[in-house]
């Protein structure tokens, strides 16, 4: 069973086949490609951000200095977690238009799923950096940065249940 005649792939062209042709055994079911990712990356968008957002903003504004630090380590060990998820589940979502015969570029949901990557990539790189080596404006800047991309991941949560009930 094949589920896009006309599956074009960014590297190889109109040649490329998103499904596993040559073994017919590993063909996923129709409700899996189509709902999978969306499952998947709503346990990540709803559960893990919303925690890892609260972590972060508690070791940014408790009282308690030992519990301000255990939430940021939390925050940290999570958010790197989140985004590693979340570009797996970008790849994820791609594949699954793909296999479904649907276009990419077209979506509103792909460009807020880019939108949120870049935006989780530039949080990440300032937390790298040590926030410049402590620069309270490069904090703040990383807790409001990570604020809108949680913001950003539910209208992308919205805009891809849309897409979903629409395909």
């Amino acid at each position: 069973m094949r589920f896009g005649s006309s599956s074009w792939c960014l590297i190889c062209g109109p040649s490329c086949s998103p499904l596993p042709t040559g073994l017919p055994g590993l063909v996923p079911q129709r409700p899996i490609v189509h709902w999978g990712h969306p499952l998947m990356m709503g346990i990540v968008i709803f559960v893990m951000g919303t925690f890892t957002a609260w972590a972060g903003w508690k070791g940014r504004l408790g009282d308690d200095v030992e519990k301000k630090a255990e939430m940021r380590t939390m925050h940290k060990r999570l958010a790197l977690w989140m985004f590693t998820f979340i570009t797996l589940g970008y790849t994820g979502g791609l594949l699954s238009l793909v296999m479904q015969d649907q276009p990419i570029l077209e979506s509103p949901h792909f460009w807020t799923g880019t939108l949120v990557l870049g935006l989780l990539a530039t949080n990440g790189a300032i937390s790298a950096t040590k926030f410049g080596g402590g620069q309270p404006a490069l904090r703040t800047a990383h807790a409001y940065l990570g604020t809108v991309a949680l913001g950003v991941m539910f209208i992308h949560a919205f805009l891809g249940l849309k897409l979903g009930l629409a395909i």
